[in-house]
């Protein structure tokens, strides 16, 4: 744990969001006492930030990109202003400012709970235009987009949404995209400059809820295309908490869980009539089925990379094959383990297949849930789905001559069968299942 002894801010406030339909950027403006930050989001020029609705996605995406600014300086007060926020656009902000900076606050030893919201008026409702075409479906280049990515093709006017560089962008998100053959949507978001040096201004750091900044993003791209659903690809162990500390969950994947798809479903709701529906098509599915989908298509398995170190923003330092290093490389190989061959793995991580490596003996401790407490904050499956794996993986015929996986196994003595992990559980929702399409 990072613990830090610096000064909080007094007040961080939000300054307004000017879009600009001409340029195709969304340029948004935050004070952190008296200090000034900058962030311009710029889109594709198909992207049309005249359409009607779009000043309110763009609104909602300024409230939550602020999230990025405000840990600068984890500020007692927050002032809204004259910002329009409803009730539920609020709530959407004070949970992402305690759960969503959940992890933030914890390695910062901070306490959040002292935040006072103040300020901003109610939310107009907006209506926008019948949509004309399919469903936008952001895509990150790991397993989970890969998988509703290639169910949206049956679709049409289905596309991805991917927020990246502009230059030098990132060939983990870009290989597997081309292979899908569905068209793509950008944004560029230019944080400002001053975040980068961090530690240098004495600033704080930390995770941020990276996906619900995404998301707004990729409604604002939705409404002003008219596309009728923003579909996301956010698998039910995202909800589970990565550590419990003191009684209180901590979710590294805050931003993905069901707690906080159902906070963007009613923010939306307030402020857009007739708007995209936004939902995860894979909500009540675990990792291991989509593991399970996703070694069906094993074109992608040359090209995909869910190896944080492929992400790093310097070009110069970012890695172009798996590093075989990362709790994210172990927990990828961990679930493909059952469905896809050993030597198909070992050629996927170049001959550094981390499964096979009995020094991360412990760290398959961890995720497997065999180590209280201790799980990686990565966006990892929980205990129950690695167990399950590592008992399966270990049990195949391939795998005969690992016996460090073997005796792992044998300690997983309540790993659940892998067919039950294999259907649909948990978080059903009928309205929300029909607004993601039914894409699995």
């Amino acid at each position: 744990m990072v613990v830090t002894h610096l000064q909080r801010a007094s007040t961080f406030a939000y300054g307004g969001v000017t879009v600009d339909p001409v340029g195709g950027t969304l340029t948004s403006r935050y004070r952190l006492d008296d200090v000034h930050f900058t962030e311009v989001a710029t889109f594709d020029s198909e992207v049309d930030l005249a359409a009607e609705g779009v000043a309110a996605m763009a609104a909602l995406y300024h409230l939550l990109a602020g999230l990025s600014y405000y840990k600068a300086g984890a500020a007692h007060v927050v002032e809204l202003g004259d910002l329009e926020v409803g009730p539920a656009t609020r709530a959407l902000l004070a949970a992402a400012l305690v759960d969503g900076l959940g992890e933030f606050a914890l390695r910062n030893a901070l306490d959040l709970d002292d935040v006072v919201l103040r300020g901003g008026v109610d939310a107009p409702r907006v209506t926008v235009p019948a949509a004309i075409t399919g469903p936008l479906v952001p895509f990150g280049g790991g397993i989970d987009s890969i998988v509703s990515a290639t169910a949206a093709r049956r679709e049409e006017g289905a596309a991805l949404f991917v927020v990246g560089p502009r230059e030098a962008r990132f060939e983990a998100i870009e290989q597997p995209a081309r292979q899908t053959g569905l068209p793509v949507v950008r944004c560029a978001r230019a944080l400002d400059a001053a975040l980068r040096e961090s530690t240098a201004r004495g600033y704080f750091d930390g995770h941020v809820p990276v996906t619900a900044m995404v998301s707004a993003l990729a409604l604002v791209a939705a409404v002003a295309q008219r596309r009728d659903a923003v579909v996301m690809s956010n698998e039910r162990s995202s909800s589970s908490p990565t550590v419990v500390v003191d009684g209180r969950a901590v979710n590294h994947q805050w931003s993905k869980s069901l707690a906080c798809e159902e906070l963007v479903r009613a923010a939306v709701g307030e402020r857009l009539d007739g708007g995209p529906s936004y939902a995860s098509a894979l909500r009540d599915r675990s990792e291991l089925w989509v593991a399970a989908e996703f070694a069906q298509h094993d074109e992608y398995l040359d090209t995909f990379m869910s190896c944080n170190r492929a992400f790093r923003q310097d070009p110069a330092t970012r890695a172009t094959t798996w590093c075989g290093e990362c709790d994210k490389c172990l927990f990828t190989d961990l679930v493909l383990a059952p469905f896809v061959p050993r030597a198909r793995l070992e050629s996927v991580f170049g001959g550094r297949e981390p499964l096979g490596d009995p020094r991360r003996s412990r760290d398959l401790e961890v995720l497997c849930g065999l180590v209280q407490n201790q799980k990686p904050f990565e966006c990892v499956g929980d205990a129950e789905e690695c167990a399950s794996a590592l008992v399966a993986a270990a049990a195949r015929a391939d795998r005969a001559d690992q016996p460090h996986l073997a005796s792992l196994a044998a300690r997983c003595v309540g790993a659940r069968p892998l067919e039950a992990l294999l259907q649909p559980a948990g978080h059903a929702d009928a309205t929300a299942l029909h607004a993601a399409r039914g894409l699995v």
